[in-house]
């Protein structure tokens, strides 16, 4: 730089400096963006910590108490004997919880290891819902809920309506919705069901008439890392499974999922998939049996259209 005018060198210097400022601003700004990264991993892992205790106490507790129930079963005179069927009715409760929980928990690790796929057969849809519904009667009659099922698809001579899909993911998305549904509906009301086919897709909805879900709430119920607040917070008994996992098999499947709910008069979630092109020679009448089974008769008022 020895060869250079007082002006040139002046304008180096400005030259340099401005480049120095640019590149000290560049710094600031990765280094807030650092900031906010490890900031979201912090949340993260805070987030799912709590999702992992919460799953483990939905899987200790029922376990706790089917144990205590049994002991306590064992240790009834015969006199007493009538104080069995209460607790029996409890371990069932019990027992078909876990059983709901781990069907979730198990499709979530699928999910987070990417190893599940669907399973395309011939659905009979009326049967494999009217299933879900029963399996549901216990928790519906507890709560003296009335259940309507509306199956608004036509076919010759009632026959049996198939449509291709996977009957296993079918019946645990209705399941998760029937799940809220009866939670949070309020006594001495009602829960409709209904189906039906729009454009070739399988429409299915699930109204209660409950507690409903803040707008605030509507945006994030579906991912199972967000913590909600107490309004809806139960809706997920903890961890927040069911409905983050109808989301992913529903994306799965190439479908859609909407909510309408408004707080203290109930929630409306409708979905729809459509039908799948493969060629199948399967059918499938009631998704998946379950470990526990109900044999009560289906408590359901029915509509065919």
């Amino acid at each position: 730089m020895s060869n250079l005018t007082d002006k040139e060198l002046i304008d180096e210097l400005k030259k340099r400096f401005v480049q120095n400022k640019d590149a000290f601003k560049e710094v600031q700004d990765l280094n807030k963006k650092l900031i906010k990264v490890n900031k979201k991993l912090e949340d993260s892992e805070a987030l799912k910590s709590h999702f992992i205790s919460n799953i483990t106490n939905e899987i200790i507790n029922p376990f706790a108490s089917i144990l205590a129930l049994s002991k306590s079963i064992l240790s009834v005179k015969k006199e007493n004997w009538k104080k069995v069927f209460s607790m029996v009715s409890l371990i069932y409760s019990e027992a078909f919880n876990l059983d709901f929980q781990l069907r979730n928990i198990f499709v979530a690790a699928k999910l987070e290891a990417g190893e599940i796929y669907p399973e395309i057969l011939n659905v009979d849809v009326k049967h494999l819902m009217e299933s879900v519904i029963e399996s549901f009667n216990y928790i519906t009659k507890k709560k003296k809920i009335a259940t309507v099922f509306k199956f608004n698809i036509k076919t010759e001579n009632n026959k049996p309506f198939f449509f291709k899909t996977d009957p296993e993911k079918l019946r645990l998305i209705l399941s998760n919705l029937l799940s809220n549904a009866t939670k949070f509906c309020y006594e001495n009301k009602k829960i409709i069901i209904e189906a039906s086919i729009e454009k070739n897709e399988l429409v299915i909805s699930v109204k209660d008439f409950g507690t409903g879900i803040s707008l605030e709430n509507q945006k994030i119920i579906f991912d199972r890392f967000k913590r909600l607040d107490s309004g809806i917070d139960s809706i997920h008994r903890g961890h927040g499974l069911g409905l983050s996992i109808n989301k992913a098999l529903i994306d799965l499947l190439s479908g859609s999922i909407d909510i309408q709910s408004e707080l203290g008069k109930g929630t409306n979630f409708t979905f729809s998939i459509p039908e799948n092109e493969s060629q199948v020679s399967g059918f499938a009448f009631d998704g998946n049996e379950l470990f526990f089974d109900d044999n009560e008769d289906l408590d359901i008022e029915s509509e065919t259209f």
